[in-house]
């Protein structure tokens, strides 16, 4: 009796192994079943929720949601210049985000893929990644203090006559920068790392200067990385409203309008609104670079 009940569970979990042996479309569906489910509807559905407020209403008396249809508050953004002006602010700060930490990663990564010893590389990818296991916060408090005016900066450029820039969008960059180069770095070093030694070799061997080949050979074949490193660190700054609020002074960026409204100005359905322009402009960022193969690099 005892060994009959025994030998059933190990019988039905046989035939369960065999089954999902024999179908692994059906093996994949039950692995992904969990993870998608939780992806479409804590993701998904909040931001298809977040979308769908805003074309409700904020009763301006009682500060309560009225659920009716109505397309007031992208009219209110498309004609209001103070949105246009953020939001080309939040673009080009993103953009200028992107350009800095391209130039940056670029020779880096290219020391690590090409230049440094096989034993040394893993040291510095260790190196790249260990900025991103310290707190947000901290990190940008820390370049705060630095911008302070009685800061590291202020006191490093003293004897040139010169002074810290203080709190603003300068600021703002050069934070984000730090903050997303290793974004930057580690697609461009997996693109680098591909590159077969024997076309730089043929590229020296043709004549080629370092020049020629970094033209010729070397930025054509990692262009998708560099795009991909650029979805990162555009996509981050873009939405960022932290980093601002800490070191930039004054300044307002397209994340810092859509926290003002979801918090004191308690005006969700305008929030909504102002949040699809970050996520039509990343649309389509990523629908005109998809045909470089940087998403393959993701």
């Amino acid at each position: 009796m005892s060994s009959a009940e025994g030998a059933r569970p190990a019988s039905f979990a046989r035939r369960v192994s065999g089954t999902l042996y024999r179908r692994p479309g059906l093996r994949l569906g039950g692995l992904l079943t969990a993870p998608l489910g939780y992806l479409v509807v804590v993701y998904l559905g909040a931001l298809g929720l977040l979308l769908m407020s805003a074309f409700w209403t904020t009763d301006e008396f009682s500060g309560n949601l009225v659920k009716s249809f109505t397309w007031a508050n992208f009219h209110a953004v498309a004609t209001t210049s103070v949105y246009r002006t953020v939001l080309i602010r939040s673009v080009g700060v993103a953009a200028a985000v992107t350009v800095i930490c391209t130039a940056v990663a670029f020779p880096m990564a290219f020391f690590m893929a090409k230049v440094a010893p096989v034993r040394l590389r893993r040291g510095l990818v260790v190196a790249v990644l260990t900025p991103l296991w310290a707190s947000y916060l901290v990190k940008a408090f820390a370049w705060r203090s630095m911008f302070s005016g009685d800061g590291v900066l202020d006191w490093a450029l003293t004897p040139f006559g010169l002074s810290s820039p203080g709190f603003g969008l300068p600021a703002t960059v050069v934070v984000l920068s730090y903050l997303w180069l290793p974004y930057m770095i580690l697609p461009i070093y997996a693109g680098l790392e591909r590159l077969p030694e024997s076309m730089l070799e043929a590229s020296a061997d043709l004549g080629a200067k370092a020049g020629r080949t970094f033209r010729s050979v070397v930025l054509p074949l990692t262009i998708p990385a560099v795009v991909a490193g650029s979805i990162f660190t555009f996509s981050l700054s873009l939405g960022d409203y932290i980093t601002v609020q800490i070191v930039g002074g004054k300044t307002q960026l397209i994340g810092n309008l859509i926290q003002t409204n979801v918090g004191a100005a308690n005006n969700l359905p305008l929030a909504a609104a102002l949040a699809t322009l970050p996520i039509v402009i990343m649309v389509g960022y990523l629908l005109a670079v998809r045909r470089t193969g940087a998403l393959d690099n993701l």
